[in-house]
């Protein structure tokens, strides 16, 4: 059987494992692994993008606001904006959104001169911000990958992890590094993993100083089949329609609309709409699909506030989007394991903070100062989930 060592192999070639892969020294030896012929293939391909820096807890936004200058000095913006709206009904809730998304309120009749298909009868408020931008992820994820190639990584798709198993000191082979000969001094008792991976060529093992978990929605599964204590991640899926722009409008200039607590959004996309129910339902890791049911109420809830209604849908899927009890991504070395390095419960933020988290993970592995606080980097690390009843049932 094939073996191979490497200093750093990371599990998922999604925006998250690609961006901890190229923000990696050229000075190591990295491999990404995907398990479906295609990066991005799961969440961050299925995405509408948006940048809010000031969107979701604390620590995520830490690592949005450290990520701007990478997306906007390379292009990855673009104008947007977003706009709430609610019933007269939704008074509360409305004041509560504006609030926690400081939202400006605008009257009902501006809010319909900047998205026409509004209806004025049914909104009795709008609120408006113009910081929320587009993020062309697909571009943002194929730069990365680009980066980690310059900088003599791999990416190989197609390939899936199928056994990891911890190496020994005796089993160390002539010019494969331990874990403690990087300088990041979080070195394990043992001096690296041997990962099984299944290819359509067969099976190969490769062997590595680091692994990084950057699984998605699988990283549990990755964590257990490694002998590490799971951290609770929950997959929920989010589920997207494409729908005509509503009355022949050019929707380009539109800004994303959202409804009051989030039950709906809409986005303009190459001169569609894109509506979503904002779901969240708890799924098991699969590749997802919209469940037709949930796709119809929630283009009943954007129906209610507009004078068009949906008579044809031209596309629709979902993605999981992952989350751990707290709902704070989880980056940073194993507490038990340090070589074992998670990179996962991304949920709704991984793909704008995405170059910054991946800075983090790379400065975690060589030792280097993060560039966030230490009080943020604690709120992202996965000691903050220790359990050692889980590690026991690993």
């Amino acid at each position: 059987m094939t073996q191979q060592h490497i200093d750093v192999l990371v599990i998922g070639g999604g925006l998250a494992g690609l961006s901890a892969a190229a923000a990696l020294p050229d000075t190591m030896s990295v491999q990404v692994i995907e398990m479906e012929t295609a990066p991005g293939y799961h969440a961050s391909g299925r995405s509408a993008a948006m940048f809010e820096a000031e969107y979701g807890p604390a620590p995520v936004r830490v690592l949005s606001r450290a990520s701007e200058a990478h997306h906007r000095n390379n292009g990855y913006l673009s104008p947007r904006g977003m706009m709430l709206v609610g019933s007269p009904a939704q008074a509360d809730e409305f004041a509560a959104d504006c609030a926690t998304l400081s939202m400006t309120v605008i009257p009902v009749e501006q809010a319909v001169q900047m998205v026409p298909d509004l209806d004025p009868e049914k909104i009795g408020f709008a609120a408006y911000h113009d910081t929320a931008e587009d993020l062309d992820a697909d571009r943002l994820l194929q730069d990365f990958a680009k980066e980690l190639r310059r900088k003599g990584g791999t990416l190989r798709t197609g390939a899936q992890v199928t056994a990891m198993r911890r190496l020994g000191p005796d089993e160390l082979q002539s010019g494969e590094l331990k874990s403690d000969d990087l300088q990041s001094g979080q070195a394990g008792a043992h001096v690296g993993w041997e990962v099984t991976i299944a290819t359509r060529s067969g099976q190969e093992q490769l062997r590595a100083t680091y692994v990084v978990n950057a699984a998605g929605a699988w990283a549990d599964d990755i964590a257990r089949l490694a002998g590490i204590a799971p951290i609770g991640l929950q997959p929920k899926r989010r589920s997207m329609a494409r729908l005509p722009a509503p009355a022949g409008h050019d929707v380009r200039d539109w800004p994303m609309i959202m409804g009051v607590s989030e039950r709906w959004y809409a986005k303009p996309d190459a001169g569609k709409l894109l509506v979503s129910p904002a779901d969240a339902d708890p799924m098991p890791p699969q590749d997802a699909y919209a469940d037709d049911m949930v796709l119809a109420e929630g283009l009943a809830r954007y129906e209610a506030v507009m004078r068009t209604p949906v008579t044809r849908v031209e596309h629709n899927w979902a993605g999981l989007r992952s989350f751990v009890a707290d709902g704070v991504p989880v980056l940073g070395p194993d507490p038990v394991d340090p070589s074992f390095v998670w990179c996962a419960g991304q949920g709704g933020y991984g793909v704008q903070s995405s170059p910054a988290a991946g800075r983090l993970i790379a400065a975690l592995i060589t030792g280097q100062p993060p560039e966030i606080d230490a009080a943020t980097v604690a709120a992202l690390s996965p000691a903050r989930l220790h359990r050692p009843d889980l590690e026991a049932s690993a």
